[in-house]
């Protein structure tokens, strides 16, 4: 059994995730475009790309996304406070990682904008919680690159093989076993705790 000494986790699809996708089915059709669209522009376009990595800042990212949907400056605010109605907190998580300390350095990794920081501690004083936050906007890299996870590594001051790594997306959590990490691909607390308390020993 690895001897376990830090537990690492993504933010979107894992600490928050969407809880309701009616608020979001209802901007696409009263902005007459697909879902997937709306999802597309704001998780996986080239402005959202160069967010995460930090080479734009996050309003610049959102003023493309509202010229690509013809949205105003001015209802920008209301768009946003909608789209983001559909996500809540998976406070049972939460809770689990509030439980880790001290016993465990927690540590978060999240390909994310240059607000993570910021919201974390404004909406739900969430920060408090981590060791350490390693937002890919400030590292100038995002998940797969293994330097992202190298530095979450170092910056908790542990060995890859004393650390685990949650993530939704199979090819981060691939992306982490090849550099040596034990990881978990998240896809709700039921499956994700019991191999969590697993590796944990």
């Amino acid at each position: 059994m690895a001897h376990i000494q830090a537990v690492i986790f993504d933010f979107g699809g894992v600490l928050v995730r969407m809880v309701n996708d009616e608020p979001r089915l209802m901007l696409a059709e009263k902005l007459g475009v697909p879902l997937t669209r709306l999802d597309n522009l704001i998780f996986f376009s080239d402005s959202s790309l160069k967010a995460s990595k930090g080479e734009i800042k996050v309003k610049q990212h959102w003023d493309a996304v509202g010229d690509a949907l013809g949205i105003p400056p001015e209802d920008m605010p209301d768009f946003l406070e909608q789209y983001w109605s559909a996500d809540d907190v998976n406070w049972e998580l939460l809770d689990f990682i509030k439980n880790l300390r001290p016993s465990y350095k927690v540590g978060l990794l999240s390909n994310a904008w240059d607000d993570l920081r910021q919201t974390m501690h404004e909406r739900w004083n969430m920060d408090v919680l981590f060791d350490d936050l390693v937002i890919s906007a400030e590292a100038g890299y995002i998940k797969p690159d293994p330097r992202i996870y190298h530095l979450a590594l170092e910056r908790l001051g542990v060995a890859p093989a004393d650390a685990i790594f949650i993530d939704d997306m199979l090819v981060n959590v691939l992306a982490a076993r090849n550099e040596g990490m034990h990881a978990i691909q998240f896809l709700d607390n039921q499956q994700t705790l019991p191999e969590l308390l697993r590796l944990l020993g």
